[in-house]
């Protein structure tokens, strides 16, 4: 291990840098160096449709001057000029999920509001607007409508004229649906969400969408395609998606209420008053694919659309962002494996569709295969090796018109850096002819990392774009083959999702999702949204419904998650406790994916029994931790109380204090997982504690410093063995380029990261063995949390002895925070940003902490 000299401290004030910039409006009282900006009620920039109770309030403090501090503010909220909350001066630090407390807000209404903020260094002041929910008697008798044909497979073309007179003042409309709804005015999109609105368990709850549309006088047409989504599947599938409780024809309840200047509203609401038509849409399956034919795009026959039954479920805001085609990216080559068959390959893997345009005879039919990877022959390999899809996967058909067409697919989404297109009219189609586009929840990228080190920030690159393919509504475990929402998958990426992007209301919403999924004795299932499917034990995996709050709680300070689940919590995690003998837990699932594991899917042989267990107490940990925030301490009390006695059970179980190593039975050698889920979680004996991790730091270095994790125990090797001692073992796995490793990927043409080490892994779009992003910005670049919210943020960075620099920045509930580390002849220089509300804890190797306040601190040490 290199020599690390003792460091001396030294703190300056720098000129800001990288300064969020101002959303929304904002000001700053005159000669003060304060900006009040970012104004969010529940989190979302002016939201169309909420119905939080109460609803919160947050805002971002930019100064130009060290230590600044909030120290009081008023918010003040109206209705149409008229008064209705106002909280008087409040002498407080808090500047965000700040709770409405005025009288009942009136539904289906826009509210103005507006904060005023004091700081050490001045003040200023944010304004912006909302609008509430609508109630029931607020959709003016709008029913629900589609086609009445069950059997019938085109998607329905919907559409209702209208008139609009003079003297609007704001136009919107509501949409509701079971599946996709693609809505238009005059031909023109209404908003450039697609794959709208987002997919619940429809018995449960059923998502709203409003969006404000601007309207001139004269007559226009509103106008709706429905795609299936998962409300209607007809695509047989492993999982029994076309078998869900709620299956049906997909439908809509839309209302557009048009609001005049003098206060007359006008609303037109989705009754048996449109009119329906089987589009050119004739097939569309989010596995299979869709079969447009251009000739249908004009139907000749429209009857009155069908009254259809409601969803079950409950309208619920879409408080997670819109799903969007958030870039284009053209062809590299294409090539022609096969006389006629033509692949178009792109720069990386990505989740979208592919954009067509082509020229030809009416009724010529283009088809297009999507995939990952290539077959030997060059072909794009689009098998389906499970059999999971039984009529189709990952294929659309085009058929033209006659004439030039532009089409891309509507209600589908694949994974695929490859199109292979057959029945291509004419010539070797040009590079041009087909592009692709990235399509996935418009989350922001809020976080940055950079370092010296190429394969780092290789890793870091794949993992974002990883982690972007898989965000649709909920996270996804791979957008080419599966697309569910399991849960061990989000739980181990929750942390790097919550550092890389504007995730926490998408999350929020999915541990719902996980809610509904409970079964009578309160255990979850493995996907969520579920359509009834993956009744199995696995507390591995159905420990997302307890640690993914938590997770919220740390990064975004979002204690919302725990007050609404923490009773939901708590039973499922006594129930699991009580169903473990001697306090012994098990699961189906283990430490998934090992690099031993088949690529059919056959893990490597190992007692799942000390995972589960090792889960069950972290869950019980966590559980109590929730219930003391909350103020709970009796019950909180009692699951400490159970979290020790199952403590004691694992290591009277499986620790062997002699060999200083955890194992089970049925394990085949040492098993890295066993004793970093131990070391991670607080289960080992405090006596013991190196000669574990010097055991994992052994067993790495003895396989030629090659790490042997699956999913469970990847999260967590790295900043296990760094925080253990073992830094220089830790950086060897980090950095290592052959199998089992990161470099092994990208040495073989990844652009992504992969379900498994091997090269034959079947999916090239999966995000939990990448998890090693966490210690790319928690030690390598040192930027951590140490307080709900990053209101305590811990500066540490701990490779310094092998990178001459790194930098990294995550956004906070109070800004941006970030550090920049680097080394200048000999010394270690240091640049840190603290946003106003938090304070950090700077630490250099050999010196002691230094505590610094918001603002910009350069550190140095010679």
């Amino acid at each position: 291990m290199p020599s690390i000299r003792p460091l001396v401290l030294a703190i300056a004030l720098a000129l800001p840098v990288g300064l969020s910039p101002p959303v929304g409006a904002a000001s700053a009282a005159t000669g003060t160096s304060v900006t009040v900006h970012a104004p969010r009620v529940e989190r979302t920039d002016t939201p169309t449709y909420v119905d939080a109770t109460p609803p919160r309030f947050s805002w971002l403090i930019d100064s130009r001057a060290n230590g600044t501090r909030q120290i009081a503010y008023r918010i003040i909220v109206t209705h149409e000029g008229r008064p209705v909350w106002d909280s008087g001066n409040v002498s407080s630090a808090r500047s965000f999920d700040i709770d409405y407390a005025g009288p009942v807000l009136q539904p289906g209404q826009r509210y103005e509001w507006r904060a005023d903020i004091r700081t050490t260094d001045g003040g200023g002041s944010v304004a912006s607007h909302f609008d509430t929910a609508l109630d029931e008697a607020g959709w003016h008798g709008a029913q629900w409508i589609g086609k009445a044909d069950p059997e019938s497979l085109p998607a329905p073309l919907l559409r209702k004229p209208f008139h609009v007179e003079a003297g609007v003042e704001r136009a919107t409309l509501y949409v509701a649906a079971g599946g996709y709804a693609d809505l238009s005015i005059d031909g023109r999109p209404v908003s450039d969400a697609v794959l709208s609105p987002g997919f619940t368990d429809y018995d449960k709850r059923v998502e709203v969408v409003a969006t404000d549309v601007s309207l001139t006088p004269g007559d226009h047409v509103l106008a709706a395609e429905l795609g299936r989504g998962f409300y209607g599947m007809t695509n047989p599938n492993v999982w029994h998606w076309e078998r869900a409780p709620w299956h049906g024809q997909p439908r809509i309840r839309t209302l557009l209420r048009v609001r005049y200047a003098d206060g007359r509203v006008q609303d037109i609401v989705s009754d048996d008053s449109w009119r329906v038509a089987d589009g050119p849409t004739r097939l569309d399956d989010l596995y299979g694919g869709e079969t447009y034919d251009a000739r249908e795009t004009m139907p000749a026959t429209w009857k009155p659309a069908t009254v259809l039954p409601a969803p079950r479920g409950k309208l619920v805001a879409q408080t997670e962002q819109p799903i969007r085609v958030t870039d284009t990216l053209h062809a590299t080559s294409v090539t022609e494996p096969k006389p006629g068959v033509f692949v178009f390959a792109f720069a990386r893997v990505i989740a979208g569709w592919a954009t067509f345009d082509a020229t030809g005879p009416a009724g010529t039919t283009i088809t297009a295969h999507y995939g990952e990877k290539l077959m030997p022959d060059g072909t794009v390999d689009a098998r389906d090796e499970h059999h999971y899809f039984k009529a189709g996967f990952q294929t659309d058909r085009l058929t033209l018109a006659g004439g030039p067409e532009r089409w891309h697919p509507r209600f589908s989404y694949k994974g695929f850096r490859y199109v292979q297109v057959e029945g291509w009219p004419g010539d070797k189609p040009a590079l041009d002819a087909v592009s692709a586009q990235v399509v996935h929840t418009d989350v922001a990228v809020t976080g940055r990392f950079d370092s010296a080190n190429p394969l780092l920030d290789w890793i870091h690159r794949a993992t974002v774009d990883t982690l972007l393919n898989n965000l649709h509504g909920i996270p996804t475990d791979t957008p080419m083959y599966e697309k569910n929402g399991w849960t061990g998958d989000g739980m181990l990426g929750a942390d790097m999702f919550l550092r890389n992007v504007d995730a926490d209301r998408l999350l929020a919403k999915w541990v719902r999702d996980i809610a509904d999924t409970r079964k009578a004795d309160g255990a979850p299932l493995l996907i969520a949204p579920n359509p009834g499917w993956g009744d199995v034990r696995a507390p591995t995996w159905h420990a997302a419904y307890v640690l993914v709050p938590w997770s919220l709680w740390m990064h975004a300070g979002d204690r919302r998650p725990m007050e609404e689940h923490v009773d939901g919590n708590a039973r499922y995690v006594a129930m699991e406790n009580a169903r473990s003998p001697g306090g012994i837990a098990d699961t189906e699932l283990g430490d998934w994916v090992s690099p031993e594991t088949d690529p059919g899917g056959e893990n490597a042989p190992e007692d799942k029994r000390i995972a589960a267990t090792a889960y069950l107490y972290r869950m019980q940990r966590v559980t109590a931790g929730m219930l003391r925030v909350l103020g709970d301490n009796a019950r909180a009390a009692g699951f400490d109380a159970q979290a020790d006695a199952v403590r004691d059970a694992f290591n009277a179980h499986f620790l062997d204090r002699a060999a200083g190593r955890y194992r089970g039975d049925g394990d085949q050698g040492y098993r890295q997982a066993h004793n970093l889920l131990a070391l991670a979680f607080g289960l080992v004996p405090d006596g013991l504690r190196d000669r574990v991790a010097a055991g994992v730091a052994a067993d790495a270095k003895a396989r030629g410093d090659h790490l042997d994790t699956g999913a469970l125990a990847t999260k967590i090797i790295l900043p296990v063995l760094t925080s253990t001692g073992h830094v220089d073992e830790a950086w060897r796995i980090a950095t290592q380029v052959t199998f089992p490793s990161w470099g092994y990927w990208r040495d073989n043409g990844a652009t992504s990261l992969w379900e498994h080490w091997k090269l034959a892994s079947r999916s090239r779009g999966h995000y939990f063995l990448g998890t090693v992003d966490d210690w790319l910005f928690g030690d390598v670049a040192g930027l951590r949390p140490l307080a709900p919210g990053w209101q305590r943020i811990e500066v540490r960075p701990a490779v310094t002895a092998w990178l001459d620099h790194a930098s990294a920045a995550v956004m906070t509930p109070y800004g941006e925070a970030s550090v920049a580390w680097r080394k200048v002849d000999g010394r270690v220089e240091l640049d840190v940003h603290v946003p106003v509300g938090a304070e950090a804890v700077v630490g250099l190797p050999g010196r002691s902490d230094a505590v610094v306040g918001s603002g910009d601190h350069h550190l140095s040490a010679p």
